[in-house]
């Protein structure tokens, strides 16, 4: 249905512009393509989320010992689903932005590269523990390699198209000496915050990137990522309300604790700048995108604290709430120093404040936060969940 009205909406309009040089228009594929496959892609997201969980309630109370294979196969699922939309979606983003000249070589081959290193080196550590303690070592540590080289490559790149002023004139802005200042010492300030969070509050944690976590940091940043472009609300200057697209990262953060939650909240807003590129100035993609969502990585925050073990949604709820917060400051300080030019009413033209324009209109995290809260809480009543939780949690104590 949605291909069909897709393609009957595109003829009328074939029809209307009779006679008008279509050359003219060379992204109207794209962008039909774009708007019907995410609609699919949403409608068939509910639709395998759906049979997932039936299935799973009927193995867990008539089969209860196949359910931890049952929970293999539905996150293989998951995950597949996840790589499929990722492909189509981000392939469709990449042609419409070279169709409208937003894509540059400096910035799209490191990016693919990356990428690629990301999905390689995973699946290169995944396979490195078939073998020996020797052979997994020199896997993981080669493969964390790569990618670390991949993800300074690009953040090079990154920076000097930024730094070149392309991104100010691009989008008919023009960042003041003092906006300036102040959009460096903000991303200063927060990333000492994020820094100090990590270090102190996973104090705890015993262990660094094993394995496990590192294969529970891909599925958990694809998965996201996947979901990220389910997405009903699109707000104009960036940001979007999605179908409980921050989940994943939120769910690793309680499962593995708030240092790797952090980390893994970075790479997932730096694949977020690939998806949604609003970028004029090198403090402020980074206060939008891996400063921002490095803050989700805090909503292990409450998970370990023992006062609140028989309330697990509790527990959740309050660490989401606070990471939102931190993404929300992280978006207002750019919104004041970066896109002030854009606070004015659209109808009037009247100036407005930049503080309360950008406090209203990133106001949006807060409704895309509700709905995974929401979905998370359902999630963490779950007992045999918690335990799975509880159970991966580095320096965890025993649950009681």
């Amino acid at each position: 249905m949605q291909l069909f009205s897709l393609l009957t909406a595109y003829g009328a309009y074939w029809e209307d512009t009779e006679g008008v040089d279509h050359y003219d228009y060379p992204d109207i594929w794209t962008s039909f393509a774009k708007d019907g496959l995410q609609n699919v892609f949403l409608w068939a997201a509910v639709a395998l989320a759906a049979v997932l969980l039936l299935v799973g309630i009927f193995v867990r109370y008539k089969k209860a010992e196949s359910f931890k294979s049952y929970l293999t196969v539905a996150i293989a699922l998951a995950v597949g689903f996840s790589a499929a939309v990722i492909i189509a979606m981000l392939s469709l983003e990449f042609m419409d932005m070279e169709e409208s000249g937003a894509v540059f070589d400096l910035v799209l081959y490191p990016t693919v590269a990356l990428g690629a290193c990301v999905v390689l080196g995973a699946a290169a550590i995944y396979l490195g523990t078939l073998f020996s303690e020797k052979v997994r070592k020199i896997t993981l540590y080669t493969s964390l390699s790569v990618m670390g080289a991949a993800l300074i490559a690009l953040l090079v790149c990154l920076g000097v198209y930024l730094a070149s002023g392309s991104g100010e004139e691009n989008n008919g802005l023009k960042i003041t000496g003092t906006e300036n200042a102040l959009l460096y010492v903000s991303a200063g300030v927060l990333v000492a915050v994020l820094i100090f969070a990590a270090l102190w509050l996973g104090r705890k944690d015993k262990t660094g990137f094993n394995s496990k976590a590192i294969s529970y940091a891909a599925i958990c940043i694809a998965m996201s990522f996947a979901l990220s472009y389910i997405a009903p609300i699109h707000m104009p200057q960036g940001g979007s309300v999605t179908i409980a697209s921050l989940l994943p990262i939120m769910i690793y953060s309680c499962m593995f604790g708030v240092k790797k939650g952090i980390f893994v909240g970075m790479i997932y807003g730096i694949l977020q700048a690939v998806q949604d590129p609003w970028i004029i100035h090198p403090a402020q993609f980074l206060l939008d995108y891996p400063i921002a969502f490095a803050g989700i990585g805090l909503s292990g925050l409450f998970a370990n604290v023992k006062k609140l073990d028989k309330y697990p949604q509790v527990q959740f709820a309050l660490g989401a709430v606070l990471g939102s917060v931190m993404r929300y400051l992280a978006h207002i300080l750019s919104g004041v120093f970066a896109f002030s030019e854009y606070a004015f009413h659209w109808e009037t033209g009247e100036a407005l404040n930049p503080w309360i324009y950008s406090l209203a209109y990133n106001s949006f995290v807060f409704a895309d936060i509700a709905i995974a809260i929401a979905v998370g809480v359902i999630v963490f009543s779950s007992k045999a969940f918690v335990r799975e939780v509880r159970k991966n949690r580095l320096g965890e104590r025993k649950p009681t």
